[in-house]
């Protein structure tokens, strides 16, 4: 069975300069600096609820404006699951959670199926969470999926205030996360397909 589920990522591009680093096993700490207020603010909820330790240290073109660093985030973090991950002996491969948070409710369903898949199903009840475009989001989980090499199945099921529905997702996709990478003793150091790989 894996025992360092850790790695460390750098991109840079002519767009952005980002590093990522995680623990899949860790307590939820996190250290985020990516300029966005609110983008730390979701990732800081992946770290807390997936309990997973997570830094992200992101410079970007946030003069043009938010895209292409929040997007090349997804796409280092997803980089770094990757590798945290390893071979995905043992583990449970499957995820799922509802969040709600007051009027707001989301679903998230994760697989670590080896096949890249995003179905994303969230209509923002406003284009802006303050500087944060809510079209964002998907160019987020999109990076992420492409990269960590997995299906994302994402609904939010009902929500007036899009600060909220944003937050349902983002805590429900970590709760899914730490249930799909948690290790289960019972398929320790097997593969969880009956291909035999992930």
């Amino acid at each position: 069975m894996t025992t360092d589920r850790t790695a460390a990522v750098t991109r840079n591009t002519a767009e952005t300069q980002i590093t990522a680093r995680v623990n899949l096993d860790g307590s939820g700490r996190a250290k985020l600096a990516t300029g966005i207020g609110f983008f730390d603010h979701m990732l800081d909820q992946i770290a807390r609820h997936g309990l997973i330790d997570l830094e992200i240290e992101a410079k970007g073109d946030l003069h043009i404006d938010g895209h292409h660093t929040v997007e090349d985030v997804g796409i280092t973090l997803g980089q770094a699951v990757c590798q945290a991950v390893g071979d995905k002996k043992g583990i449970r491969r499957y995820g799922h959670a509802y969040v709600p948070l007051d009027e707001a409710l989301s679903r998230v369903v994760v697989d670590f199926s080896g096949r890249p898949g995003l179905v994303m199903n969230v209509p923002f009840k406003s284009g802006m969470i303050g500087t944060f475009d809510t079209q964002l989001a998907h160019e987020f989980f999109q990076g992420f999926v492409n990269h960590a090499f997995l299906t994302l199945h994402v609904d939010n099921l009902r929500g007036e205030n899009a600060h909220h529905q944003c937050e349902t997702v983002f805590k429900a996709f970590a709760r899914a996360l730490r249930m799909a990478l948690e290790l289960d003793p019972r398929a320790a150091g097997t593969i969880p397909s009956t291909k035999g790989s992930l």
